[in-house]
């Protein structure tokens, strides 16, 4: 599954006409479905549709056929001007005798819901004027609100606060990017008929959800042993950060490692899963840390000033490697990048900002665009770019272009944003490395189960260590089937 842009829509559009697939039948597939959705979320309720001049207009003047076909109450409010389908849309609305009011005439009424079909995908900048002040008031009048497509205003303000939103076609940036998504309500995701060859796009991100990453699941034979399914060391800490490299630790064992060793400063007070081996040490080099004899290692949680330098000793084990925090200096990844070994970064946005040398804010509204950014700088390195939703990139450092390989995740929620979340996925994907998967499906699908254990146990208050408790239910939830995604499927 893909995650699609405004213009990969177009695109999309432009070419199921292209393969022979009529816009109109579209547009009529996208205005019935949208008001039987409405119909199955708010029966009984008169519905005021409210339409632009574009094609989302287009879609609701539709919608509001089918609502007065299927003998509901409807009132259509739209502007003048269409063109095209939606043009064509409109006339086939008066055939049947229906009013058409001018938006200016739209007032909230009780026990109404009202169908945004103001602004689909291709708004250039935010709203002004009475466009601005009728989605502040639809928001503010308190009625359930269906949006077609994505709430009109998105990505700017202002912008309708809907109840419920249905996405045609495909996902958006919009329903995956928060703040966004919160202004979506519930999402489903419906079908509009559209070619599949026409949404093939493989420049676009994919969206991490079950079907894909389920087949990543490392599977255990019946004579699997410790030393078999995947040997982790964990190296970090530091006096003020006991607690980053336990995390970590424990993140990899309930992702399923075998065993997992902890090598920090033999002056911190760690204390590491009772289950680990400890492996205290004076200074970080390369002789010591081979007693673990680890299939992948993750290093620079919590190590303080020393983190430069264990990343650097870790290096000389030639093995899988996940850096994290402090290990995220550029000297490292300079290193890391030469010695073309299987590699996986993760930072947040405050540490993407100083290997970039962006400002923070920068990173968190553009991620995509930062996470591409680091990729193209470091071939050969996986890009984890941790945020709401954690986006992934990465370039082959044998690729003949630099263009990347794009993923954004599925799964996660904001009670994951406190202290320590960070450590359990960089154990959470080293596990899995050491299970024999590559670095971009061990990002992948760690990220994906981060967020996946993340949402089984989310609330307020919500501790790092239980989402890394959480990690066993959400294995088998995937291996099973039984996982569900954010969005909601449209179903008949």
């Amino acid at each position: 599954m893909r995650l699609y842009t405004a213009q990969a829509m177009r695109d999309a559009d432009q070419k199921a006409t292209e393969l022979g697939y009529p816009g109109l039948v579209l547009m009529d597939t996208a205005g019935r479905r949208s008001a039987k959705r409405l119909l199955q979320h708010f029966e009984g309720r008169k519905t005021a549709v409210l339409c632009g001049r574009g094609n989302n207009g287009g879609d609701g003047l539709v919608a509001a056929r089918w609502l007065w076909a299927w003998g509901r109450e409807v009132a259509v409010y739209a502007a003048e001007g269409q063109e095209g389908d939606a043009a064509t849309a409109r006339q086939a609305l008066l055939a049947h005798g229906l009013k058409i009011e001018p938006l200016t005439a739209w007032k909230p009424e009780t026990h109404t819901v009202v169908l945004d079909a103001l602004f689909g995908t291709g708004l250039r900048g935010p709203l002004e004027g009475f466009y601005a002040g009728l989605v502040e008031e639809v928001t503010a009048s308190g009625l359930p609100v269906v949006a077609v497509d994505i709430p009109s205003g998105l990505p700017h303000k202002p912008h309708i606060r809907a109840d419920l939103t249905i996405a045609l076609a495909g996902l958006k940036n919009e329903h995956l990017f928060y703040p966004h998504r919160a202004a979506c309500g519930r999402i489903l995701l419906d079908s509009i008929g559209m070619p599949p060859r026409a949404l093939e796009n493989p420049d676009l991100p994919e969206l991490l959800c079950h079907p894909a990453m389920r087949p990543l699941l490392p599977v255990r034979t019946g004579d699997a042993h410790k030393g078999s399914v995947g040997r982790v060391l964990v190296a970090g800490g530091y006096r003020s950060y006991t607690g980053a490299p336990s995390l970590a630790a424990l993140g990899a064992y309930r992702a399923g490692a075998g065993l997992v060793t902890v090598a920090y400063p033999a002056d911190c007070e760690v204390q590491p899963p009772q289950e680990a081996v400890r492996l205290p040490l004076f200074d970080w080099n390369v002789a010591s840390l081979h007693m673990a004899r680890a299939e992948a290692v993750a290093v620079g949680m919590g190590a303080g000033e020393g983190g430069v330098e264990a990343a650097l000793a870790a290096l000389g084990l030639n093995r899988p490697t996940v850096l994290d925090a402090e290990a995220l200096d550029l000297r490292v990844l300079q290193a890391y990048a030469r010695a073309g070994l299987p590699t996986v970064l993760t930072p947040h946005p405050g540490e993407a900002s100083r290997l970039l040398g962006l400002p923070s804010e920068q990173i968190a509204r553009f991620p995509l665009e930062a996470a591409q950014t680091l990729a193209r700088r470091y071939p050969g390195l996986v890009v984890v770019l941790k945020g709401g939703p954690t986006v992934l990139a990465f370039v082959p450092s044998d690729a003949r272009s630099p263009a990347p390989f794009l993923a954004v995740n599925g799964t996660g929620n904001p009670t994951m944003a406190t202290g320590g979340m960070g450590d359990v996925l960089a154990g959470v994907i080293a596990a899995l490395m050491a299970a024999g998967r590559t670095a971009w499906d061990a990002a992948r699908l760690g990220v994906y189960l981060h967020g996946l254990a993340g949402d089984l146990v989310a609330k307020t208050g919500l501790l790092a260590h239980e989402v890394a408790e959480a990690l066993p239910e959400a294995i088998e939830g995937l291996r099973l089937g039984m996982v569900r995604d954010f969005w909601e499927p449209g179903s008949d």
